[in-house]
């Protein structure tokens, strides 16, 4: 994957930190095109990487394939608290790493989603940079933290690290701040 990338102009940098379980963000999540240079990333790591899916794809007759790529099941109804059912998921596997994009779609927002961190504090994992800047083509993992609960130092932290980076629609760019509604 990486000559692939390489032809295209893209490096990839740093290295898969050794944790068995942990909740990687990846952004800037600005275009559908994100979505598939990240993925060649994860072939690039040989990543083993979960992510979410609304409940309904689990069921037969592909629900089997789902979960073979990684997929966790996610009720996304109001009555139901996704945080605690990802919690439960990570608790119960012996390894995971939980792919999210916590912007949340790829449109301008005013913040970012808080669920990938209250995932991390909840289940007691790190949280990994993951990212893509098209200002200088590098696709890669970044810093890590261990996310002590208090939201808004860790935020400042995490929006140190993604600050220079730009996606490929960077003027729909989300601000790195969270609307923590807990």
């Amino acid at each position: 994957m990486k000559p692939l990338l390489r032809l295209f102009g893209w490096k990839v940098v740093g290295e898969l930190p050794k944790f068995d379980k942990c909740v990687m963000i990846f952004a800037p999540h600005t275009s559908n095109w994100d979505f598939v240079l990240m993925l060649m990333t994860r072939f690039c790591y040989k990543m083993d990487v979960a992510y979410l899916g609304k409940h309904t794809l689990f069921k037969p007759p592909l629900g089997w394939f789902f979960r073979w790529v990684g997929g966790i099941p996610v009720e996304r109804s109001t009555k139901k608290n996704v945080v605690k059912q990802i919690v439960e998921q990570i608790q119960e596997r012996d390894k995971v790493h939980l792919a999210i994009a916590p912007e949340g779609t790829r449109s301008k927002k005013p913040y970012w989603k808080s669920g990938f961190y209250h995932i991390a504090v909840q289940a007691g994992v790190p949280i990994v940079f993951t990212f893509l800047d098209t200002k200088t083509k590098t696709l890669g993992i970044g810093d890590f933290i261990q996310p002590t609960g208090e939201i808004q130092s860790d935020m400042d932290k995490i929006r140190d690290f993604y600050k220079d980076k730009s996606g490929i629609k960077p003027e729909l760019a989300s601000d790195i701040q969270i609307e923590d509604k807990k």
